[in-house]
């Protein structure tokens, strides 16, 4: 359950203090490090080893991890990296190892629930990430610096017209699926794709939109 005003909770993990929106029914709080932790460490591994050039493929293969929950700020995490393997995979130059440590040390500090209390979806803003990493954008960059916002505003804006309530997978989805393309028109690497994505998740969401999502099974 979500609370509209942050209010200071103990992790029922590591224990430490912190103000969060959420909480269980039950009054548990679990903290974003302890709630992702172990996905990050799946999403590292798998990323490193696969030599997939989709990464809609990459993503959906994780998304079967069981450490994966069905939303969670790994997704934060999750997105970028799915990006940044298939793009090395596809012929992209970069150091993919360090490539993926910089987007956990990013995505990281992205907090779970932002897409609701920000009006930012980390789905979206990890495409964004994944852009400024492999063009090694910063603060003072020009061309770049554009292309990492036109990145984030695109797949924002698909994902706002869609509505709520939230879905980490949908949205993990449409922004991977996006900033393929987006790739491809600004940098001419060229990922590949699949057909169609039939998600194979709306079982485990109780707030599933059905019919609503592009991805959901007919």
């Amino acid at each position: 359950m979500y609370n509209d005003q942050a209010a200071e909770m103990e992790c029922a993990g590591c224990h430490k203090m912190l103000f969060s929106h959420a909480k269980c029914t039950n009054g548990h709080y679990i903290c974003d490090g302890c709630h992702g932790s172990a996905g990050v460490l799946a999403i590292q591994y798998a990323c490193n080893k696969t030599v997939s050039k989709n990464p809609l493929e990459i993503a959906i293969e994780l998304m079967k991890s069981p450490v994966i929950n069905m939303h969670g700020p790994e997704h934060h995490v999750l997105v970028g990296s799915a990006l940044l393997a298939a793009y090395r995979n596809s012929g992209g130059d970069i150091d993919l190892r360090n490539a993926l440590q910089e987007m956990v040390k990013r995505g990281g500090d992205v907090p779970g629930g932002i897409c609701g209390f920000w009006g930012s979806c980390g789905a979206a803003i990890s495409s964004g990430m994944f852009i400024s990493i492999i063009t090694k954008s910063t603060p003072l960059s020009t061309d770049t610096w554009g292309l990492s916002n036109l990145m984030t505003a695109e797949i924002l804006k698909k994902i706002g017209s869609i509505g709520g309530p939230r879905c980490c997978k949908r949205n993990s989805f449409i922004s991977i699926k996006t900033a393929a393309r987006f790739v491809k028109e600004h940098l001419g690497v060229t990922m590949e794709l699949p057909a169609e994505i039939k998600c194979t998740h709306f079982l485990r969401n109780n707030e599933c939109l059905g019919k609503k999502c592009p991805f959901f099974p007919e």
